[in-house]
């Protein structure tokens, strides 16, 4: 046997694999969504608009983090995993830092941008990583403590990126939470084992065919074709896209609504928030994988699209309880809950989509699935949010009598949101405490309700998807062509 199977089958290594995972996973998502975090305060300084602030979160991200998944993935198919992890990690770390240096919107674009390059380069090989240092009978539980790095970034990131940009500046938030990046870049490197491909299978895998790019395309093809022709996983697919939606969408502005509605400052809300909310949902995490692996122990499959459809369908009425409490008390409270229903999901469906290809497809699968995922759920799901709530805003800043969501829709194309933000640039009056000022801020308030409410609805949409799989699952566990 020699070092790498060595390494593989050692639970102690193994262990350490999968919490290094973990831990990049965390930093991957304390990058991305450190936007929700700090998020009112830039809008603050440079007065911009919540479309402009949901692009910073979703597209301006999304977009070459992406298109650049694939072509990374099928590198990892071939090249050393742990190699693209760690380049991957300095890459996106160092402009997170740069972040806090832009001096204007556009910079901050840009360095935007270069986050999503780096993050390219985590989950593709971090799965198909994963998948051969566990059987699968096991992945799903595993892939389920790999996403815990999700709450846990989302946490860590809401938290410190409060504290730092209410003591400090939001530009001092970025270059903090930046920086452990390269030093978890080098742990990787130096510690984690590159494992033999395909060890953890009954038939060993043929070997990886010489890089060619034709090849490269085809095999890509393939693979998406698999994805999208068979039942099961094509509604999963849907499933995951649609509830990381909402999950984006909403929990883009979940921080700012907490400041625009409670009166709290930044570093209250991500300590409410980011410990609340990321507890709720690392137990949801934890619950779907290890429940739906349990359950379907004895064969019943159906149970990997029963979970995530029962816990994403029972979350919604709690996320409105949240969203229309009177009182940072109260939605405290209510918070405790939906995370806990609605990331059930994220077990499930990486384990059904790795245990359904071969160990030469699984980081292209998992690349597929993100690209789908990221480019609609995370690319436009916080800005389609923002719009939204510019739109609402703008409706209710000029009819403030009218509360109700039904009719500012009806309307929500033709109101004037320029003159809005004029008005009210940065969701705010001239002077601070006036009778226009007031007025700004309730509209804001009302709209930032009303809109985060409205994408996590999509939520309803993805629980379909789930138990349409779930019915498919009943058979068997899909195998891709």
């Amino acid at each position: 046997m020699d070092g790498q199977e060595l390494g593989q089958k050692t639970d102690s290594h193994r262990r350490l694999v999968l919490w290094l995972m973990v831990a990049a996973y965390a930093l991957n998502f304390v990058d991305r969504t450190i936007i929700s975090a700090i998020g009112q305060a830039i809008k603050d300084d440079l007065k911009i608009t919540d479309t402009q602030l949901g692009l910073l979160g979703g597209l301006y991200f999304a977009l070459l983090y992406t298109i650049l998944g694939i072509p990374i993935a099928r590198l990892a198919e071939r090249k050393s995993r742990v190699n693209i992890i760690s380049a991957a990690i300095f890459v996106w770390s160092g402009f997170t830092a740069l972040c806090g240096v832009a001096s204007n919107y556009a910079m901050l674009a840009a360095c935007r941008f270069g986050v999503g390059v780096g993050e390219a380069g985590l989950s593709p090989p971090a799965h198909s990583l994963i998948s051969d240092y566990y059987e699968p009978k096991k992945r799903a539980s595993a892939l389920s403590i790999y996403s815990l790095g999700v709450p846990i970034g989302v946490m860590f990131g809401a938290v410190a990126g409060g504290w730092l940009a209410q003591n400090y500046s939001w530009r001092v938030a970025f270059i903090v939470l930046g920086l452990p990046g390269v030093l978890l870049a080098l742990l990787i490197k130096w510690l984690v084992r590159e494992p033999v491909r395909g060890a953890m299978e009954a038939v060993p895998p043929a070997p990886p065919k010489p890089y060619a790019l034709r090849e490269d395309v085809r095999e890509t093809l393939r693979v998406a074709r698999s994805m999208f022709g068979n039942f099961t996983l094509c509604n999963m697919m849907l499933g995951i896209t649609l509830i990381s939606f909402a999950a984006y969408g909403g929990g883009a502005f979940t921080q700012p609504y907490w400041s625009r509605t409670f009166g709290l400052d930044y570093a209250q809300v991500g300590l409410i928030t980011g410990i609340i909310g990321g507890i709720s949902q690392g137990a949801g995490i934890l619950i779907g994988g290890f429940v739906s692996d349990r359950l379907a122990r004895s064969g019943a499959t159906i149970w990997y699209g029963l979970v995530p459809a029962i816990g994403i369908a029972l979350a919604y009425p709690l996320t409105v309880g949240l969203y229309t409490a009177d009182s940072w008390q109260a939605a405290a409270t209510w918070m405790l809950f939906p995370g806990a229903l609605s990331f059930t999901y994220m077990g499930p469906t990486y384990g059904v989509v790795q245990n359904a290809f071969p160990p030469a497809r699984r980081a292209t699968a998992t690349a597929v699935l993100f690209f789908v995922l990221n480019l609609i759920a995370l690319g436009f799901g916080p800005p389609i949010t923002g719009w939204l709530i510019d739109h609402l805003g703008a409706y209710h800043h000029a009819n403030p009598d009218i509360a109700g969501v039904l009719p500012a829709l009806a309307q929500v194309f033709w109101v004037d949101a320029g003159a809005f933000q004029l008005a009210c640039p940065g969701g705010t009056g001239a002077v601070a405490g006036d009778a226009a000022d007031i007025a700004c801020r309730s509209a804001v308030e009302l709209a930032t309700r009303q809109g985060v409410l409205l994408a996590y609805a999509v939520g309803l949409w993805a629980a379909l998807h789930y138990l349409l799989a779930a019915v498919s699952l009943r058979r068997g566990m899909p195998q891709a062509n």
